[in-house]
């Protein structure tokens, strides 16, 4: 497995896979291409079909600039590898010179279409059971695999990675007004913390930990600046349930990057054995990745036991199993941003439910992964961030 700096990827929303990753493959080509007139990129599948709801044609046209640019949209149109597939042409004279063919496999990663984990492997185990016995023979915990794989300045990495984090939600919480997009959605995290403080015990902890997950996701439909974790469109999951665990169970911060590190390995286990795309495998690869990875760091904060730490991952995934992915207009808003918050307070009572057993469960982590990767490519494709089905249809 690939280093976790390569799972938590800072920088504007609202999509890793429509607008971090087009965006990355249109400079690469441009810094290639340098002679050319003008440029042309085709895009496929989901690119196609919710690529202007994501931003992905002014994402590539922005990169690309002083240059002219077509966009060709090709939503019919599926190649084998990716359903996020691109085509960028340099043309010189009104002639294609030079094309590239590439594809966007999730969270902001890019792929030739030969290979999904073509950077350099640093993690010698793949499974969680394998990591699981790691940790059961040396006495140790996740956090200290990753630091053993990754080497003790990952924390420096991790440190700007929760400064981000808690920086989007802090301008959530003071943002207001509509989002863009044409929806009519009105940004509701500043008003869900106010009325927080109006209750006491479950009910203004869960109002804090909606507002805190509405606040991220919000700035990422605004197209701000978030981490993904796993992606872009479930950027609020894990942010929500660590800042509501620092500001009201008084975590330490070197605590808290520990639960990032740990939080990033239950995300890449499922990102290098099945896949955090939403394109691919509907929304539970997004928002229950995103919950999985939350609950473990929650369990890990509250004490718990790797084993116990398994546990809540697994039921954080388990429980998100066939989920879809079908955004209204192609945007990362409805049902994207309410689901942040509902899969931030399910990672809780996951973690909350893992520390009352003893660990012991019949359903392991890597079972889930692979249950989840086959009900992704199951689901049909309507059902796959293409803006044809399910609740997208009016």
């Amino acid at each position: 497995m690939e280093s976790i700096r390569n799972l938590y990827k800072i920088g504007h929303g609202p999509s890793s896979s429509h607008t971090m990753a087009p965006q990355k493959a249109a400079l690469i080509f441009k810094e290639e291409n340098e002679y050319a007139d003008e440029f042309r990129i085709t895009l496929y599948g989901s690119l196609a079909a919710t690529g202007k709801g994501h931003l992905t044609d002014i994402a590539i046209i922005d990169t690309l600039q002083p240059y002219k640019v077509e966009i060709i949209w090709r939503p019919e149109t599926v190649l084998p590898f990716h359903t996020n597939g691109m085509t960028f042409e340099a043309i010189v004279k009104g002639e294609s010179v030079k094309e590239w063919t590439v594809y966007s496999i999730g969270g902001g990663d890019l792929s030739d279409g030969t290979s999904r984990t073509a950077k350099e492997a640093i993690y010698d185990k793949t499974t969680m059971k394998d990591i699981l016995e790691w940790c059961h023979t040396k006495g140790k915990t996740f956090w200290e695999y990753v630091e053993d794989k990754e080497g003790k300045d990952i924390y420096e990495y991790l440190g700007t990675v929760w400064d981000t984090m808690e920086a989007a939600i802090q301008r959530g919480l003071e943002g207001e007004g509509l989002l863009p997009g044409g929806l009519g959605l009105q940004r509701k995290s500043s008003t869900y913390f106010i009325k927080s403080k109006g209750y006491q015990g479950s009910m203004k902890s869960r109002a804090l930990i909606y507002s805190y997950a509405l606040a991220v996701s919000e700035e990422n439909a605004s197209g701000g600046i978030i981490v993904t974790a796993p992606t872009c469109g479930s950027c609020g999951v894990l942010p929500a349930v660590l800042y509501h665990l620092k500001k009201n169970h008084e975590v330490s911060e070197k605590r808290l990057i520990r639960a990032l590190a740990t939080a990033a390995l239950i995300g890449n286990i499922v990102k290098h054995n099945a896949s955090v795309s939403g394109a691919e495998v509907g929304c539970q690869g997004e928002i229950g990745v995103a919950c999985a990875m939350a609950a473990a760091a929650a369990c890990q904060l509250f004490g718990g036991s790797p084993q116990q730490i398994e546990y809540a991952a697994e039921m954080g995934l388990e429980h998100h199993l066939g989920l879809t992915c079908d955004p209204i207009c192609g945007l990362v808003q409805i049902p994207c941003i309410e689901r942040n918050a509902f899969a931030a307070a399910r990672a809780l009572d996951s973690c909350s439910f893992a520390m009352l057993s003893d660990g012991k469960h019949i359903i392991n982590f890597d079972k889930v992964v692979k249950t989840m990767k086959q009900t992704g490519h199951d689901l049909p494709s309507l059902y796959k961030e293409t803006s044809l089905g399910g609740l997208a249809v009016e």
